[in-house]
């Protein structure tokens, strides 16, 4: 039917073959499929995998290939997408009630997938793998890195705005002898991150970061402006400024869009991170202008692609011993969100950046890579 050979002839542009002899070719299972896909777009695709009407060997080579060719933007835009992202520019989907969603919703899945998936430092943000060989090595070495841009000394104040379940304010408080306030949205982030540093100079509140007024000679942010949105980049950068000390360092770790605009992937913002959204140096360049000067902008977005397969086969590993946990639904949902990322990174659709700012530091900054 026409349905079908509209899928067949753009997956086609993408070097995909439906039910080819391919890892990456999709082999379809319900009839249904084409017209889903091409009526309900990025929602359609991802929740057809969820309910079993297609498998794919390889989905980060199928997503890697989509994107290469520029297949989501041929296309047809669905009604609901572009609602989507009217919504995003009038409304403030990040506005202090809104923020704490992301937290239940993601963040408060459970410790039992997350402490199995991820590092002993249960890093859930991209690893440095410039001379890693594993996970645990990489996510050090990347912890090491921001420590390091930071020109950490002991007795320093830190803040780190949004700060998961603690691996960073312990590393930091643990091997440079500084002081860290961690803030996060996530309640079993809250109490993770107390349990894991309950014996160092380490206090984690459970609050918005705009509600922060204090001084800090250092402020880290991983993984966390991702969930800012464009109506409050403003906003953070100002808090950010208010809090940092004239001679400070401030290092912000996000992932980020190569085009500026408000678009989210609908499937991703309904199951994986709800109000999510990537900036574009655009508008980060816009927002921290009028607070501080960028002293480096350093892109490793590939090594997201490699820290992503590292989790998927963690999560894989570990599935029989939490499966009674979640349904099989989720477990679906899971490695479709795990493969589509990787395959986004690995066709440098989205980037990965670390950027340092200051205010103008007097001899200016030699920073480590």
């Amino acid at each position: 039917d026409n349905w079908s050979r509209i899928v067949t002839e753009l997956l086609g542009r993408a070097g995909i073959t439906i039910n080819g002899p391919s890892p990456s070719d999709p082999q379809i299972k319900h009839p249904d499929f084409f017209k889903r896909v091409l009526q309900e777009g990025s929602l359609g695709l991802g929740e057809s995998y969820m309910d079993g009407w297609w498998e794919c060997e390889r989905l980060d080579i199928f997503f890697s290939s989509v994107l290469r060719a520029g297949l989501e933007s041929q296309l047809p835009r669905n009604v609901k997408d572009t609602l989507r992202v009217a919504a995003a520019r009038l409304f403030n989907l990040q506005s202090k009630k809104r923020a704490w969603i992301v937290g239940k919703e993601h963040y408060d899945l459970g410790n039992d997938l997350f402490s199995r998936m991820l590092d002993p430092y249960m890093q859930y943000s991209c690893a440095y793998w410039k001379e890693a060989s594993t996970l645990e090595e990489a996510q050090q070495a990347k912890l090491r890195l921001i420590c390091e841009k930071l020109q950490l000394q002991p007795g320093m104040r830190v803040l780190d705005i949004g700060c998961g379940w603690g691996g960073l304010a312990y590393y930091m408080a643990k091997n440079y002898g500084v002081s860290v306030v961690g803030v996060t949205i996530s309640a079993e982030q809250q109490k993770m991150a107390q349990e894991r540093c309950h014996d160092l100079d380490v206090n984690i509140l459970l609050q918005d970061y705009r509600e922060l007024h204090d001084q800090f000679d250092r402020i880290v942010s991983v993984g966390m402006f991702e969930h800012v949105g464009p109506k409050n980049y403003r906003t953070y950068f100002s808090v950010a400024d208010r809090n940092l000390k004239p001679d400070g360092i401030f290092l912000l770790h996000t992932i980020g869009s190569k085009k500026t605009d408000h678009s989210v992937d609908p499937w991703i913002n309904k199951y994986i991170f709800p109000n999510g959204c990537l900036p574009s140096v655009r508008q980060i360049a816009n927002a921290s202008e009028p607070h501080f000067i960028v002293e480096d902008w350093h892109n490793f977005g590939a090594d997201y692609d490699t820290t992503l397969m590292a989790w998927q086969s963690r999560f894989l590993d570990a599935w029989p011993e939490i499966a009674d946990n979640y349904s099989e639904r989720f477990k679906r949902m899971f490695i479709y969100y795990l493969n589509a990322c990787a395959g986004a990174f690995r066709a440098r659709d989205i980037q990965l950046w670390q950027v340092v700012f200051s205010h103008g530091v007097e001899h200016g900054l030699r920073v480590a890579r």
